[in-house]
């Protein structure tokens, strides 16, 4: 199916049949990406008795328990209420799913202290005001050990809280990423970059998500696509989802 939009003045189609999955699926046990010292995700049939939810084990149907985190286990896409005191789930916060979508790559900057961090300015070269409603960071190196990297005690790289303001003041409603946390993972509770984004506690921005833990290849290459993002109807405030790029072709008026 293709349909066709408007952005920034030009017409374009997109091909719905066409998506291109930027989630890392979720498998039971190690081999996914972990962070925050979360355990790993566990499906495990449900049994009682002699009867068990695994036809592998002899039973009749697959009925499986299934236990996760969503922040530490995969891509997930969380709201305000991540931070937030009050509540806030993400099925109320996210109620739009399609946007236009900048994709954007970046190397963190190596600072003295020994953390990589994606600075201002870096983003300021890529992406200005009014440019698009969200951003996707693809950070490098970029390579298949993200589908099951273990980020917990590495202290991976994170996003700058300054650039977290310069994307509010262009007019970034969400932002999707590689990394497990746009914090560092040790950062005695200040969450500056959540804070940043989000603008909390002064003046929430309940309508804003960030999500986390995505995977580009790098065979997409950077630049502005329809985005689709995907989540399971969980009252939490974040949810595991499943965000879809489609490629736009610039066509000329009817």
């Amino acid at each position: 199916m293709v349909i066709k939009l408007q952005y920034q003045f030009k017409n374009y189609s997109a091909d719905l049949s066409r998506p291109i999955d930027i989630s890392i699926p979720m498998k039971s046990g190690t081999e996914n990406p972990n962070c925050f010292y979360a355990p790993f995700p566990e499906f495990e049939p449900v049994r009682s008795g002699d009867w068990v939810g695994s036809t592998a084990e002899g039973g009749i149907v697959n009925f499986k328990n299934v236990r996760f985190n969503p922040h530490g286990n995969g891509t997930h896409t969380e709201c305000v209420g991540h931070i937030a005191k009050e509540w806030y789930s993400i099925q109320d916060c996210l109620n739009n799913f399609h946007f236009i979508a900048r994709l954007v790559t970046l190397y963190p900057t190596k600072r003295e202290d020994g953390d990589r961090v994606i600075e201002k300015q870096q983003i300021a070269e890529l992406i200005g005001p009014g440019d698009a409603q969200t951003i996707v960071i693809r950070t490098m190196p970029n390579d298949g050990h993200k589908l099951k990297m273990n980020y917990s005690h590495a202290n991976p790289p994170y996003i700058h809280h300054e650039a977290m303001e310069y994307l509010v003041e262009c007019g970034i409603t969400h932002l999707l990423t590689d990394l497990p946390s746009v914090d560092r993972e040790h950062d005695e509770g200040k969450l500056l970059a959540h804070r940043a984004f989000w603008q909390y506690p002064a003046d929430p921005r309940k309508n804003a998500t960030i999500t986390e833990l995505v995977y580009v290849p790098d065979i997409v290459k950077d630049g502005d696509y329809l985005l689709n993002i995907q989540i399971a109807t969980f009252d939490l405030d974040a949810s595991p989802s499943k965000p879809q790029l489609y490629a736009l072709q610039e066509i000329g008026e009817d």
